[in-house]
Parts: structure tokens; C-alpha cells; sequence
């Protein structure tokens, strides 16, 4: 749909944002559009405030990098979770994930990607100098590397295997294979997922 079929500048310009979304093409933008034109002005205006206070007002957790309301996130302030053992994870729906699991009682840490050259992406963008801090502070006994089983999510495992090369006492390892090579963490179902944790195997990279 180009520009001049447009009845309205105004709907135009909310198409045109809606589609800057990641999967959203401008069609489905456009039903996105008229479906919010078609609720009341009390919805438009809660969805339009919550992605406002999402911005302005969301937090990272100091410790892991997760999304929180606070300075500390409700998992690494819960004392029932096992502090000696850290996932670490791409992003917040790896989180999400694993939580959803049910498997898993220890803590995270958010990276915020991983490492990919072709993307301009280098260890320097990402949350591993805190990682590295996390386990000199002591009391880490496990590293389990939940990364995406594909070449960019190796390459991130191998380089924080040599950055804690220096801490041989404490165990690294990843998930088990039965994530298939070349999956993203965040599609992969629970029940995959779960086993993978179970069974996850020691990274001998190092």
C-alpha cells in the first residue's frame, strides 16, 4: 500500500511506526491500527501510557541485567534461589524461558547479545566484565552457558571459558544438544528446554 491510498496522514504515520516493530509488516500494522481505532479511548490511551512508564521508568537489575521495577530484581532478592549457580543467558526471553521450565532454582546473568563480528558485535557491548566480577566475589560454584546452540552463541562460550580460565574451581557447562544446532533459545518448547537444563554437559574448552 503506498503512501497516496492512505485516507488519513495521521493513520499513515501510526502504520508506519506500528511496522518499524520486528516482524510487523506494514499490513498487519495497518490491522493493528484499525483494530486500536476501534477500542474504546480508555484502552488506546493504558496501552499508550504503559509503553510510556516501560520506558521512561524500567529498570535492569544491578546484579544479573534482567528487567526489573527495582534495583534488584525479585530473583536475585529471593533467598531461596541457589546463588552458587549462574545461567547465563542471551537476553530476557532466555530468562523468561528457563523460568518457565520450572527446572531451575539458581541465579542469571543477562548478557545482551552475544558475540558476532558480522553484526559489529565484540565482547566490549556486552555484560561479561560484570559475569567475570560475579564469580571473583567467590560463592560460584556453576556456570551453566544457556546460550543459543549456534555459531555466534559457540563463539560467546568459548571466549567466557578463556575470561574464566582463572577460576578452574568453578564448573562450566552448557546445555545439553537436545536444543537442535542453529535454534533460538526462546522457541525452543519447555519440555526440550527443561531436559536440557537437567542434562546440561561440562564445557571443556578451557
Amino acid at each position: 500500500m503506498t503512501s497516496q491510498q492512505y485516507p488519513s496522514k495521521l493513520l499513515e504515520r501510526a502504520v508506519t511506526e506500528f511496522s518499524k516493530l520486528p516482524g510487523i509488516g506494514r499490513k498487519t500494522a495497518l490491522r493493528l491500527v484499525l483494530h486500536l481505532l476501534r477500542q474504546s479511548n480508555e484502552t488506546v490511551h493504558a496501552l499508550g501510557e504503559s509503553l510510556i512508564r516501560l520506558k521512561e521508568d524500567v529498570k535492569f537489575c544491578r546484579t544479573c541485567h534482567n528487567i526489573s521495577d527495582t534495583e534488584l530484581c525479585d530473583i536475585c532478592a529471593n533467598p531461596m534461589r541457589d546463588a552458587s549457580t549462574i545461567c547465563v543467558v542471551e537476553n530476557i526471553q532466555g530468562v523468561l524461558s528457563i523460568e518457565n521450565t520450572g527446572q531451575f532454582r539458581g541465579l542469571y546473568h543477562v548478557l545482551g547479545g552475544v558475540i558476532s563480528p558480522m553484526d559489529g558485535v565484540g565482547p566490549a557491548d556486552l555484560e561479561l566484565n560484570s559475569l567475570v566480577e560475579r564469580v571473583a566475589e567467590g560463592g560460584v560454584k556453576e556456570i551453566i552457558l544457556a546460550l543459543s546452540p549456534t555459531m555466534e552463541g559457540d563463539t560467546t562460550n568459548f571466549y567466557i571459558s578463556r575470561r574464566l580460565a582463572a577460576h578452574p574451581e568453578v564448573k562450566l557447562t552448557v546445555l545439553a544438544r537436545g536444543v537442535s544446532i542453529g535454534d533460538d533459545l526462546e522457541y525452543t518448547d519447555e519440555i526440550t528446554l527443561g531436559r536440557s537444563i537437567v542434562n546440561r554437559v561440562e564445557l571443556n574448552a578451557r
